[in-house]
């Protein structure tokens, strides 16, 4: 398997832990996307979209961070990101998909670039720009968590879920943009306690070979 990622995308992150959680190593493929190489004519032959990641499983292409995610759990189902019942589930694919769907399109690059060359914001508008969305979307999942019977540390019970996975590089996110996330205790617990495992932390953006930090 070859994973194409880049060290600062969130949505690759989410899949570096995934893969560190299932304990399988992956063969990494870096694009540059500062650069520009997910334009070029060789990796939209992997992925027409020019996003990352991509995963090549060996003659075919899987993309999108959560489709990867859901299908290395159907094929490695343990530990599994996905536990519980029918609607345990569904809570916890409504969660990741509040980041993924609903916070990151926001703050991806190609919506920056766009903010500094359409409308001719600068650093700090960008910044305000996803203060704002990466801010409601953290405060919603904050409630969500609130709203919840502690079951253990993590988002949805003892285990690290595919919730987790998209909450950590989220909150990795909203520090580089100076979210205030003072009043967000229960995703700044989660967080803290993810990192302190070797799948999340060794899938730290620092920790990439590709990494510019």
């Amino acid at each position: 398997m070859r994973l194409y990622g880049y060290f600062r995308s969130s949505a690759a992150y989410r899949c570096r832990i995934g893969f560190a959680l299932k304990g399988i190593t992956a063969e990494e493929a870096f694009v540059h996307l500062r650069k520009g190489d997910q334009k070029a004519a060789s990796f939209r032959a992997v992925n027409p979209q020019g996003l990352v990641p991509a995963l090549d499983v060996g003659g075919r292409v899987l993309t999108q961070s959560l489709a990867i995610l859901e299908w290395l759990d159907e094929t490695h189902p343990r530990p599994a990101f996905l536990p519980g019942s029918a609607e345990d589930r569904a809570e916890i694919r409504a969660f990741a998909q509040i980041i993924a769907c609903d916070i990151h399109p926001l703050q991806n690059l190609r919506v920056l670039d766009y903010l500094r060359s359409e409308y001719g914001q600068d650093q700090a508008g960008v910044e305000k720009w996803c203060q704002r969305w990466i801010g409601d979307g953290l405060a919603a999942c904050e409630a969500i968590l609130a709203g919840r019977e502690q079951e253990g540390p993590y988002c949805f019970g003892a285990t690290p879920t595919l919730a987790d996975i998209c909450l950590v590089p989220q909150v990795f996110s909203a520090e580089r943009f100076g979210v205030d996330l003072e009043a967000m205790p229960r995703v700044r617990k989660i967080h803290r306690i993810c990192s302190e495992l070797p799948a999340f932390a060794g899938a730290h953006p620092a920790k990439q070979p590709d990494s510019e930090a």
